[in-house]
């Protein structure tokens, strides 16, 4: 699985700051650190940035390329801050994201289009977020028409079909998966990602890392090419590079509805398997479900 790097946002308390001062040395650090903790790409979230966003894009895309050469994610809603990063990229970037609502979809695919950017496609459409995995569907078929229209390859189009916390909406966890395994059929071609952290939101911070890395599993089983993550989870890396084989077909005969006696695993391979069972519906959601 491709992954691209959480860090570098506007949101963190060491990272924020350093933006906002144009104080290179937090910033290039994190860049150097997240390359070095196996991202593929690096995402750089400034925000919605409505003041400055344009300098300021421009300043952290140099920034980081003084010091890696992996290829960026730029992240802001700021169309003309994303051009401004786009224009000194260099490497191929990744747009995140474009959405489906009127008055970002043209605009942004014709951004797009003029840089020959690879872009995430955002399934938010103008009524908000999609309601189930058919919805998801529709919207998905939606966005890469319109940016085939206008001469997007499909390649170069990334899906996100919007990861939504646990502990708030079991459907919408599910209609996640069930879409991807979808997207190969109904967009051959296009990639796929997600903002894999989102699973965990509103969890307890020692037990965010088992629904992060079990829903990349589960995501991963139905086709999930990329995701937005935390590199430093050492352990979540091992498993996108393949070298937790046997976790992974656990994760996989679990969702196949294999019944597995989990007083027979491993401590650690039994708060996959519970967590499995969070992920499906199989349990209901509780910051003790681990002990369940």
């Amino acid at each position: 699985m491709i992954l691209i790097a959480e860090s570098l946002n506007i949101m963190s308390q060491t990272i924020g700051p350093a933006l906002k001062a144009r104080d290179p040395k937090p910033v290039q650090e994190m860049a150097k650190a997240e390359a070095a903790a196996g991202a593929d790409y690096i995402d750089l979230n400034i925000g919605p940035a409505r003041k400055d966003g344009e300098a300021l894009m421009e300043w952290v895309v140099k920034t980081v390329q003084e010091v890696t050469d992996k290829p960026l994610t730029l992240d802001t809603t700021n169309l003309l801050a994303m051009e401004a990063g786009l224009k000194v990229c260099k490497n191929k970037p990744l747009m995140n994201s474009i959405s489906l609502q009127p008055n970002r979809l043209e605009p942004g695919l014709n951004v797009a289009k003029k840089y020959n950017a690879e872009l995430i496609g955002l399934l938010w459409g103008a009524e908000g977020m999609p309601r189930d995995a058919n919805e998801r569907a529709m919207f998905a078929v939606d966005f890469v028409y319109k940016a085939n229209e206008i001469g997007i390859p499909t390649e170069n189009i990334w899906i996100d079909p919007i990861v939504s916390p646990v502990s708030v909406e079991i459907n919408q966890v599910k209609a996640c998966i069930e879409f991807t395994a979808m997207l190969k059929d109904i967009a051959p071609g296009c990639k796929s990602t997600c903002g894999l952290s989102n699973i965990s939101n509103g969890t307890p911070a020692n037990l965010r890392p088992y629904l992060n890395r079990t829903y990349m599993m589960m995501l991963m089983r139905n086709g999930m090419y990329s995701a937005i993550v935390d590199v430093f989870d050492t352990e979540l890396v091992k498993i996108a590079r393949g070298e937790r084989p046997e976790l992974v077909k656990l994760v996989h005969r679990l969702m196949d509805g294999e019944q597995v006696d989990i007083a027979s695993l491993s401590p650690e391979d039994a708060k996959y398997a519970r967590t499995v069972r969070v992920l499906t519906g199989a349990s209901l959601y509780s910051h003790s479900w681990l002990e369940v």
